[in-house]
């Protein structure tokens, strides 16, 4: 009394089952015994399932994924963020696409800037992206996790550059600060910001200036010269190492970076100069750039 029996579930109920999870037949069918056939149920227990998946998978790499970007429709709110998996193959399916994709709407929505569990916490129509990664886990039996996650808010003249490498796996958000409207409008500051967004994709700086590198890592940096030329006279060395210091700065600052297409210029030189051809004056406020892999 009270058993659904295998018997009573039919193909066609298995099938419209196995078009929404996008399980195996034999899952669906027996998810759906263990439910007493109520679809729901039969659904829930798919996603437990996926949930187990993840689980078993915890320590796996995930060294694959897309980064995904959207940018709203007034030009003042962006999002960079990266969707990981363990293979190519998961990377290129149409079920971890269609997350990606869903990711960037629970980025907009969400009502952090940056952190990747804020992200997974965010809710829309009553699901929370937890929810779709564990669904994604359960049609590809692959360990997925949101690699890094960042919005980036205009609250006065300028605007925000996005780049996203042709194999999706790169990208780079820069938001720029400009002089009035009309110079954060010019077609060819917009383009030289783009190319700058290309630079730091292919050059990966560390931070914008000197004051975003860690006093611990300039001392590190430090010590290390000082060891390389510790048998020189002494009332060189730290003329030396001031010299590797200043080198270490132009290599991993990015305003002070040669500029890839225009190495006789710093990036800081190449942005001035396009900005005053606007007609104003431009800076770059923050970027980020992620990469899977």
């Amino acid at each position: 009394m009270g058993v659904f029996q295998m018997a009573e579930i039919t193909a066609g109920v298995v099938m419209k089952l196995r078009q929404i999870s996008g399980q195996g037949m034999m899952d669906c069918k027996q998810a759906l015994g263990e439910a007493g056939g109520d679809m729901e149920k039969a659904m829930d227990i798919l996603r437990k399932k996926g949930l187990a998946t993840l689980s078993k998978r915890a320590e796996r790499e995930t060294t694959e994924g897309l980064v995904v970007t959207i940018t709203s429709d007034d030009g003042k709110n962006a999002i960079l963020a990266s969707l990981c998996c363990e293979t190519d193959f998961v990377a290129k399916s149409d079920d971890f696409i269609a997350a990606a994709e869903k990711l960037v709407d629970y980025a907009m929505a969400c009502s952090a800037d940056s952190g990747v569990q804020a992200i997974i916490e965010t809710k829309l129509n009553g699901k929370s992206f937890e929810d779709i990664v564990t669904e994604c886990v359960s049609k590809t039996g692959e360990k997925m996790q949101v690699g890094d996650y960042a919005k980036f808010k205009l609250d006065g003249p300028g605007f925000i550059k996005v780049y996203v490498h042709f194999n999706k796996k790169v990208g780079t958000m820069i938001q720029v600060q400009t002089s009035d409207d009309k110079v954060a409008a010019s077609p060819s500051l917009r383009t030289t910001v783009g190319d700058i967004a290309m630079h730091i994709t292919a050059v990966k700086p560390l931070a914008l200036d000197t004051s975003g590198i860690p006093q611990e890592k300039i001392d590190r940096e430090k010590a290390i010269y000082a060891d390389q030329v510790k048998n020189k006279p002494l009332n060189i060395v730290d003329k030396i190492v001031e010299g590797k210091v200043k080198k270490f700065f132009a290599d991993n600052c990015l305003l002070q970076q040669p500029f890839v297409k225009d190495d006789s210029k710093t990036v800081s030189e190449v942005l001035a100069q396009a900005a005053k051809e606007a007609g104003g004056k431009a800076s770059i406020e923050r970027f980020v750039r992620f990469e899977v892999g």
